[in-house]
């Protein structure tokens, strides 16, 4: 039920080993897609992604997009990280601060 497959890397294009226990794996994930890349094009793919998770803003921290809202509770201009959609209040720093559901 879980032999051997060769499957090929879409990065390389070599052929490498779809082993029966990493099918195994796969299916107690629940993953239905099978790997698109070898062991080492995977490995070069996440260090790539972390390093360019580290870079950008100063301390090694990517700078995230603000959006500007008016507030909800006390109508002053509220930062956000993400796009009001305008159908749930808005709050500012402070008033979500303190919120009673705030902890």
């Amino acid at each position: 039920m879980y032999g051997d497959e060769m499957l090929d890397c879409v990065d390389c294009g070599q052929q490498f080993v779809f082993s029966g226990g990493e099918k195994r794996f796969y299916e107690t994930k629940g993953f239905q897609n099978k790997p698109n890349r070898c062991q080492s094009c995977r490995a070069a793919r996440k260090q790539s992604r972390a390093q360019n998770s580290e870079g950008g803003a100063a301390g090694g921290q990517r700078i995230r997009e603000m959006f500007t809202a008016t507030c909800s509770n006390c109508g002053g201009v509220a930062e956000v990280p993400f796009n009001p959609r305008g159908d749930k209040p808005v709050f500012c720093r402070d008033c979500f601060a303190s919120r009673p559901s705030y902890r």
